[in-house]
């Protein structure tokens, strides 16, 4: 099949692509010197690191590069056409009918005053001849393609109405539904769990080789290059590391920065102590642990007695309304948590896994008191919560409990500096004394997050997602937290920084005797994590048990199912 596909004419061909982004006093050269082909029917993976420039080139087929950055030289031609040569008029209807983009993030790709049909109806009724009943029709199969129940109910709604994997699905949907000759997909899957992954990239499989499209697939997951693609491209700051066939590439790579990634993927099939970090990136630090004797995170506090278990949940219930009205006989409900227990001991890692609506962030916002269950106990230290009424009454234990957010693009104020960052929780509970005695901690958690000395007077957008994502973990260490809440915070970061950050996390359990409620979709990353998981499905725990025991060992079809699913490398070597 490779050789009949590469005896053909490329559908895309990339001859010494060079993008700039000037400044003041010098040009930035996003990409150098690039050159590859896509042949129709064929998936190309891209993969590296924040800032190696596989966006940047997946933007510039697509003519979509963000001001003030240009394509300086090179050649871009689709199905023997100079993209480059094109009018902006010609180019937006090769962009509209012959290039479908699946975007990363569904929330800014979404405009949330439309509903979804009319963002899915706009580019069949553009760029197909079809009636405006035949589009509804094709704009209905798309949605039943791509996962969504209801397809016919749901295109009325609004994308505020759909889970973020939802959001991702009817991004992908309006991508195909121009019948493209070229797919981009950037980063298509980070938001979705296994079960949907799976379904989405096995879609993109299927239409490639079926209507003969051809895909490039940018990505950091190294499970998703292995499972779906039929050559890799590995970039490193614009340049080109290595490309040839995945097997080649994933199995017996030649460039060390290419070893030295695929090193720093989780395993599913073995738990290892530490994450290897991919030395070959000239930035990776790693945690350096301090003397907590004389460091104010390691100050005592006065801790309650209790039995052992830091956290208790027993028997809650959370329903949503989806319909109201004034007849209680016409409301209507959705069970987002339906009689969930379990418990999280004092110093462990307690995981959460299940896919996108099965409860999982909002059992997270049960416990931090932000959802107020409609049934059921939440015990802390001893204390029971949900008999609390007040937020005066519930404010000493929220500062007990933080939570790490999935994404530090969007969890960070970016008004601020970092050092005010830090600091708004210690002067919100009146955790210091003095001005001077807060900037004394906050330049503690600087250096313990293992930041710059500098960092505190800079604002966010200065620093790269890792370095913002411990910006948050240090934020969340300044009340001085027994329960660190981590919603998902690494599955919008790039496995080196991943690595980074999960070795962060582990020795700052160890150091302050933290316990972690880690919530997550990334199995791989979660059996590295955790010392017991528990699985959700529609808002119920199907099962709970030893992460060891649950990999090897699942009770229920539901969990094995999850496991299955999980993208591996295994998979590749059966293959080879």
């Amino acid at each position: 099949m490779e050789n009949d596909i590469h005896h053909k004419t490329p559908l895309l061909n990339i001859n010494k692509l060079n993008i700039v982004y000037p400044s003041r006093h010098e040009k930035f050269y996003a990409a150098k010197d690039i050159s590859f082909e896509l042949h129709a029917g064929e998936i190309l993976g891209i993969v590296g690191e924040s800032g190696a420039g596989k966006s940047t080139v997946g933007n510039a087929v697509a003519d979509l590069l963000t001001p003030p950055g240009y394509v300086e030289s090179g050649e871009i031609s689709l199905d023997n056409v100079d993209i480059r040569a094109l009018s902006s008029r010609d180019m937006r209807h090769v962009r509209g009918k012959d290039i479908g983009f699946i975007f990363q993030d569904p929330m800014t790709s979404l405009n949330p005053l439309y509903t979804i049909g009319e963002q899915l109806l706009e580019p069949i009724l553009a760029h197909l001849s079809l009636s405006h009943a035949q589009a509804k029709e094709k704009a209905i199969k798309l949605l039943e393609a791509v996962g969504i129940t209801e397809p016919a109910i749901r295109l009325n709604q609004y994308p505020h109405q759909f889970s973020g994997g939802m959001r991702q699905r009817v991004v992908i949907a309006i991508a195909l539904s121009t019948d493209p000759k070229l797919i981009i997909a950037d980063e298509p899957t980070t938001a979705l769990d296994v079960s949907i992954q799976d379904q989405i990239l096995q879609l993109i499989k299927k239409l490639c080789k079926e209507n003969n499209v051809g895909c490039i697939l940018v990505t950091h997951d190294m499970g998703v290059v292995a499972s779906v693609t039929d050559r890799v491209i590995v970039m490193y700051r614009g340049e080109l590391m290595e490309q040839g066939t995945t097997q080649q590439v994933l199995l017996e790579p030649n460039h060390e920065y290419t070893k030295s990634l695929i090193s720093a993927v989780p395993q599913a099939s073995i738990k290892l102590h530490r994450f290897p970090l991919v030395s070959y990136i000239e930035d990776a630090t790693e945690h350096q642990p301090l003397d907590l004797k004389n460091h104010w995170l390691g100050q005592s506090q006065d801790a309650p007695e209790y039995d052992g278990n830091i956290l208790s949940v027993r028997d809650i219930s959370l329903r949503f309304t989806t319909k109201n009205s004034m007849f209680p006989s016409k409301r209507r409900y959705i069970q987002a948590i339906d009689h969930v227990s379990f418990d999280v001991k004092q110093g462990e890692t307690f995981g959460l896994v299940g896919e996108s609506g099965s409860g999982k962030s909002t059992i997270a916002r049960a416990i931090t008191s932000l959802y107020l269950p409609d049934t059921g106990n939440i015990i802390f230290e001893g204390q029971e919560l949900t008999t609390l009424t007040s937020e005066h009454q519930r404010l000493p234990f929220r500062r007990q409990m933080q939570m790490v957010f999935q994404n530090p693009y969007s969890s960070l104020n970016p008004r601020m500096r970092v050092k005010n960052i830090i600091a708004e929780p210690i002067r919100f509970h009146k955790l210091a004394s003095s001005e001077q005695e807060i900037q004394s901690i906050v330049r503690d958690l600087i250096d313990h997050v293992g930041l710059a000395k500098n960092a505190g007077d800079k604002f966010p957008h200065e620093f790269s997602g890792g370095q913002r994502q411990r910006i948050s973990i240090a934020r969340a260490l300044a009340t001085r937290p027994r329960l660190l809440i981590c919603d998902e915070p690494t599955s919008a970061l790039d496995v080196s920084v991943q690595a980074q950050i999960l070795n962060l996390l582990k020795d700052l359990q160890q150091e302050l005797g933290l316990s972690m409620l880690f919530i997550s979709h990334d199995l791989p990353v979660i059996r590295q994590m955790c010392d017991r998981i528990a699985v959700m499905q529609h808002g119920k725990l199907v099962e709970c048990q030893e992460t060891d025991a649950l990999f090897e060992h699942a009770d229920q079809e539901y969990t094995r199912h999850l496991i299955n699913l999980m993208p591996r490398f295994e998979n590749l070597q059966h293959t080879a």
